[in-house]
């Protein structure tokens, strides 16, 4: 064997080895880096998982990346060495075939997209494409599903309200409460009698008109309200759902929003791996939540400033499902309480959710509407 041939394979496998230690020791230090406060800053409340199962998977996947970093310096460093001097080809053919994989996957779930366009799907309540808002209930239709081991029908009138049936459209002429919100708001998995602005217009014998529409962030609920508020003749009060555990959906750009000054812009398109990556890894930067923060805290004064123009009272609800955590404490305060937006907080420990579902079930949405009734009345 010669003496360039000997060369070559030693700079293959030390470039090998140094690139091996280099993956785990990054692996190890981002490990350690990444402690609980930094994931609390970075990692945002969740809707869908209790703070102790999420707490519980980030320092299961932080001990993970410490394994796999040890067993990266520690066994593998001398055997990608050897195979990289041996099999230069090997390398090459593995570095083409993580290309084409990555390539194939972004083909996979461009055609699937894993994105919005699952508020589009044939899921009901059904949605469709909105130019401003990203998407919005089918009108004039009654549809039906299962949830919880419930059948339940979700009507909605001409102007995509969920009313009790389409033979009962909201009458903008009458005095009205207005509610602004998405699932919980629309009241997933309840009949009409059971969600929270039927609820609170029974108990104040006044009309409600829900507006709330799956998916929604703030500042799409803000747009909605926007555009259906001047239709009102006589409205009363406008009560607007904000929850610290679906704050991060204000963050998101691949729908429509509103950037800095309530400007409007439109949808970002992302790469579709890149768009469940981020389902996957929720990572935020801090000058992205600070932006969120600022956003969040104009829409919801925004909000308040529209009703109150038009002589309505102006009431921010805020159910925490779960005993609140420090980081959704945070939130909470540097959104609502800093600005001095009025609202209301309900907290429930456990039982509160529907079989089978994350969303509250009937007698959790009466807690949240006799606090909403109760705040209203002596207005």
């Amino acid at each position: 064997m010669s003496a360039s041939h000997l060369s070559a394979s030693s700079v293959r496998r030390v470039i090998a080895e140094a690139a091996v230690v280099l993956t785990g020791a990054g692996l190890i230090v981002l490990a350690i880096g990444a402690n609980q406060a930094w994931l609390d800053r970075h990692i945002l409340p969740s809707f869908f998982l209790m703070r102790r199962w999420y707490v519980f998977l980030e320092s299961s996947v932080r001990i993970a990346m410490t394994a796999a970093g040890l067993c990266l310096v520690l066994g593998l460093r001398r055997r990608a060495g050897r195979f990289a001097a041996r099999r230069p080809g090997g390398v090459l053919a593995a570095l083409l075939a993580l290309v084409l994989a990555i390539g194939a996957g972004e083909m996979v779930l461009a055609w699937r997209h894993p994105s919005t366009e699952w508020l589009l799907a044939d899921l009901e309540p059904l949605r469709r494409p909105d130019p401003r808002l990203g998407w919005t209930f089918v009108p004039r239709r009654t549809g039906r599903k299962t949830v919880g081991g419930r059948a339940i029908a979700f009507a909605f009138d001409a102007d995509g309200h969920r009313v009790r049936d389409l033979d009962e459209p909201v009458d903008p002429a009458r005095p009205t409460i207005l509610f602004t919100g998405e699932s919980v708001m629309v009241g997933e998995g309840l009949s009409w009698d059971e969600t929270i602005p039927a609820q609170v217009g029974a108990m104040l014998g006044v009309q409600s008109a829900n507006l709330a529409v799956h998916g929604y962030a703030t500042d799409q609920s803000y747009m909605r309200l926007e555009a259906e508020l001047p239709r009102f003749q006589r409205p009363i009060a406008v009560v607007s759902l904000f929850m610290t555990a679906l704050f991060g959906r204000n963050l998101d750009d691949d729908r429509p929003y509103l950037g800095p000054e309530l400007t409007w812009r439109p949808a970002v398109e992302h790469s579709r791996l890149f768009s469940l990556a981020k389902l996957i890894v929720p990572f935020r930067r801090d000058v992205t939540v600070e932006r969120g923060v600022t956003i969040t805290r104009e829409v919801l004064r925004a909000t308040s400033a529209l009703a109150m123009a038009r002589g309505a009272t102006a009431l921010i609800v805020v159910p925490q499902f779960n005993r609140e955590d420090e980081a959704e404490r945070m939130l909470r305060r540097r959104i609502l309480d800093q600005a001095g937006l009025p609202y209301v907080f309900v907290e429930f420990d456990d039982d509160w959710r529907l079989p089978g579902d994350v969303h509250p079930n009937a007698r959790t949405a009466h807690r949240i509407a006799v606090a909403i009734a109760d705040r209203l009345r002596p207005r």
